[in-house]
This record gives structure tokens, sequence and C-alpha cells, in this order.
């Protein structure tokens, strides 16, 4: 799990649009690289559209934002237009970014354990290092408190 100060895990991304870009594609301006259980369920869709209400924010702070699951590109693509989305999305079918920033962990629910994506936003500064970790993130407020973090790098 990468903590503030180190630098960022360079997996590579499948963007809903079906590019694969690593995470150093971003380098030379900042990323948020917020991580959510699965596109179109309540909290995250509160998530996403909280990150998208201020995607002008994070514009005019330079800032990239990137929400990631597992669910598959076509998946993406329905919610982003189904709730005009304004965050890049993209797709983590073989865990190997939720294995690189430790977001794939084990989760209990009535009594089941399984394996999932923890909540979780990185912010990544435009020379790769990892800025700011939100671990276990209850989502009212959170991408405020991202956005005041993005806005003093």
């Amino acid at each position: 799990m990468p903590n503030p100060g180190d630098a960022a895990p360079d997996p590579v991304l499948l963007m809903a649009d079906g590019r694969s870009k690593p995470v150093s594609a971003w380098r030379g301006k900042p990323l948020v690289l917020y991580f959510y259980p699965k596109d179109d369920t309540p909290g995250c869709t509160t998530e996403a559209r909280d990150f998208t209400a201020l995607a002008d924010d994070f514009a005019a702070a330079g800032t990239a934002v990137v929400g990631v699951s597992k669910d598959n590109s076509a998946r993406h693509v329905k919610f982003a237009a189904k709730y005009d989305l304004k965050v890049e999305l993209a797709t983590d079918a073989d865990d190997s970014v939720c294995e690189a920033f430790g977001t794939w962990v084990e989760k209990k629910l009535y009594g089941k354990t399984y394996m999932g994506i923890e909540r979780a936003t990185f912010l990544i500064d435009a020379g790769g290092k990892i800025a700011g970790v939100w671990r276990k993130v209850k989502v009212a407020g959170h991408a405020a408190a991202v956005l005041e973090a993005a806005k003093a790098l």
C-alpha cells in the first residue's frame, strides 16, 4: 500500500474508451485516482457525481480525476452517460491496479467474507509521488476534501 511520499505505482489502466494508459501518463500534472466498488450503486454514484460537480474546479487546479472499479468498459460508458459524468473511468479487470494500490482487500458483509475494492483515493503529484491517501472513504464531503488537497499542491 503506497503512502504519502512514496513513488506512485505505475500499473496500466484500461480506460472506458478502450485506451490503455499507465498511471505515469499523467505525469506533469496532479492526478486523483479514486477506487470504488461498483458502477451505478448508491454510494458509488454519489461519489462519481460529487467528483463531476467539482470537475471544473479540479481542472482549474490542473488536476485530472480518474475513477477505478472492476466494471467493464461498456458498463463504465453506460454509467457515465446515465449520470453525465465528467470524470474518466477505468476498469481493473485483472486486479493489477487494485493490487498495486492496496485496495483489493478482504471484506465482510452479513457474516460472509469476500474480496472486493476498498473505497480509497490517492492524490498523486505532478512528479509522480503520492501526495495524499484517503482509506475507507465516507462519500459525503470527500470530493471537496480531495479538491482542497489538490489545490494545495
